[in-house]
């Protein structure tokens, strides 16, 4: 097949492309990097800044390439916003992929109206991005959500998207929840694909005498995903037992050299409001470093796993952050049967060749 994947989110399209390329198809991705984070593309599309004369730019750059966007069998979108214009802008250009490709599927790969809509009002979730249990959280990135998301064109958008799309695919259990009962006929999950690396960063087998705790920060999200709660809890951890553990941190670093400074660690600490583990903790335990963030029970129960639990699950307060540290910290030898697990789990459930299968199986029926 013929496959086109715009836009990209935590290096997930880059590696569908990989495994998709690897079964026989033709594929081609278009996006800017993701912004800092630059994850390699074949067509790069990058708006600078939010001048106006950089937006005419982007987006003669942008009606320029659109002819080279059709005749293909698969058009997938990780986002309803999918290019760096308004939602009004897409209308257009959604209509335009329509009309000139086969299929067209939208990823629920992230913040979207469905995901904001649902975790406010019916809130099926314990805790999210958007709650704590019936109490909503009010920082500044959830409240931009919910003007950007709610009421708005990117929510007629979505919408419209939703209900004319081939398929809907979340790549996270929280995702699938927001869609499933709404569209239960074309929403399907498929895990995130992770492209194995030839072997693990650290020797599994060894129990380590200094833990090493490695944090990735992105500025603008710190406290959205809960990383300010969980850097602070490390640092503590790490005062407390000065001899036993130290802390990396990486702040707004681009990919290849956020994996350099992963490299050589035991544990990452990710995504404290999540209940499931996403790329970024996803390639960690790839490289047999301990995952301390998302696993909740639904997280293993969506893939069907009964006896792997690699991921060292907390809730969204600091108390259990601490608490998981300080045993890992006091309790070493349990970190390289995690650190088995781990690769073990991503093996069995992500790896990106068996994952591109499963869309194009998807993408067929």
């Amino acid at each position: 097949m013929k496959i086109l994947l715009l836009n990209e989110c935590s290096n997930l399209h880059t590696t569908l492309a990989k495994g998709l390329k690897a079964l026989g198809h033709e594929v081609l991705t278009v996006s800017g990097g993701n912004g800092w984070r630059n994850y390699p593309r074949d067509i790069s599309l990058v708006r600078h800044n939010n001048s106006h004369w950089d937006g005419i730019r982007y987006l003669a750059q942008l009606y320029a390439l659109l002819p080279r966007l059709r005749h293909f069998d698969i058009v997938q979108v990780n986002n309803p916003i999918f290019f760096d214009v308004k939602a009004e802008r897409h209308f257009f250009i959604y209509d335009f992929l329509r009309r000139h490709n086969k299929k067209f599927f939208l990823g629920a790969f992230g913040t979207d109206y469905y995901w904001v809509k649902t975790c406010m009002e019916q809130k099926p979730l314990r805790y999210s991005d958007h709650n704590i249990g019936d109490s909503l959280r009010t920082y500044g990135e959830a409240e931009k959500d919910r003007r950007e998301w709610l009421g708005t064109p990117r929510e007629l958008l979505n919408k419209k998207m939703a209900q004319e799309c081939d398929g809907i695919i979340p790549c996270l259990y929280e995702y699938w929840v927001c869609y499933k009962d709404l569209f239960p006929d074309k929403t399907c999950f498929i895990p995130l694909p992770i492209e194995m690396p030839d072997k693990p960063s650290t020797d599994i087998n060894v129990t380590p005498q200094v833990v090493r705790l490695f944090i990735g920060i992105d500025r603008d999200r710190n406290e959205y995903k809960g990383t300010d709660i969980m850097f602070q809890a490390a640092i503590d951890v790490q005062r407390a037992y000065p001899e036993r553990c130290e802390v990396v941190k990486a702040e707004n670093v681009p990919f290849a050299q956020y994996q350099q400074m992963m490299d050589n660690s035991d544990v990452l600490l990710d995504q404290l409001y999540s209940y499931t583990p996403a790329m970024n903790a996803l390639l960690a335990m790839s490289k047999g470093i301990v995952v301390v963030g998302g696993g909740e029970p639904e997280n293993y129960e969506i893939l069907g796993e009964t006896a792997l639990r690699p991921i060292v699950n907390v809730k969204p307060n600091y108390e259990s952050v601490y608490h998981e540290l300080e045993q890992l910290v006091l309790h070493p030898e349990r970190i390289p049967e995690l650190k088995r697990q781990s690769i073990e789990y991503i093996k069995k459930h992500h790896d990106f060749i068996k994952v591109a299968m499963q869309y194009v199986d998807f993408w067929n029926r």
